[in-house]
C-alpha cells in the first residue's frame, strides 16, 4: 500500500509538464525512494515562471531527489478561504523544507504570508530565493522569517536544501581543468 501512495505523490505533486529525476532506471529508483527530500515550494494556485524555475533547477542537477509536495492544480472547489488554508496545510505538512520564491510574495501577500506562518507553525526551515534577477526588493520582515535567503541558482538552491532539511555539510569544491602556457 505505501508503494500506491508514493506512486501517486510523485505522478501527482509535481507540476504539470515536468518528472522527478525519480523516472530514470530501476538503480536511480532505488536510490530516489530510498530518502528522498521533501519539499513544499510556495505558491498562489495558479501558472507561476518563478514557481516552475524552481524545479527546472532542481531537475538540472545530477543525484539530487526530492518529492514536491506542493500542489497548485489542487485548489479546492468548494469551501472558501478556509478550504484553502486546509489544503495548503496538508501540502505544507509532510515537507523537510519549504522553498519560497520571494517574487510570489508581492502576488499575494495573504496567501504567501499564510503559507509562512504555517511553516514556522509546522517547524518548517524556509529558504527564500531572491526575484530572478533581483528586480524584487525583499521586506525586513520577509528576510526576518526565513532561515536562509539565496540567489537563482541550481548549485545554492540544492545546498541550502540540504542544509535546511537535514543539517547535511554542503562544503563542495569545485575543480577547474586549465594547462599551463
Amino acid at each position: 500500500m505505501p508503494a500506491l501512495i508514493h506512486q501517486y505523490r510523485l505522478e501527482c505533486r509535481l507540476p504539470v509538464g515536468y518528472t522527478s529525476a525519480w523516472a530514470g532506471g530501476a538503480e536511480e529508483m532505488a536510490v530516489s525512494e530510498k530518502d528522498p527530500f521533501r519539499i513544499f515550494v510556495t505558491h498562489t494556485f495558479e501558472d507561476n515562471e518563478d514557481y516552475q524555475r524552481v524545479f527546472e533547477y532542481l531537475e538540472s542537477r545530477d543525484n539530487f531527489f526530492y518529492m514536491a509536495f506542493s500542489n497548485p492544480a489542487n485548489i479546492p472547489g468548494a469551501g472558501g478561504p478556509e478550504a484553502i488554508k486546509e489544503e495548503l496545510r496538508n501540502q505544507i505538512n509532510p515537507a523537510e523544507v519549504v522553498i519560497m520564491p520571494v517574487a510570489l510574495y508581492d502576488k499575494n501577500r495573504d496567501l504567501i504570508g499564510f503559507q509562512m506562518d504555517v511553516a514556522q507553525a509546522f517547524n518548517k526551515p524556509i529558504v527564500a530565493i531572491q526575484s530572478f534577477g533581483e528586480t524584487v526588493t525583499i521586506e525586513k520582515k520577509i528576510i526576518d522569517r526565513c532561515n536562509e535567503m539565496i540567489d537563482w541558482n541550481d548549485r545554492t538552491i540544492i545546498e541550502a536544501i540540504r542544509r535546511q532539511a537535514r543539517n547535511e555539510d554542503t562544503t563542495q569544491w569545485e575543480t577547474i581543468e586549465f594547462t599551463l602556457d
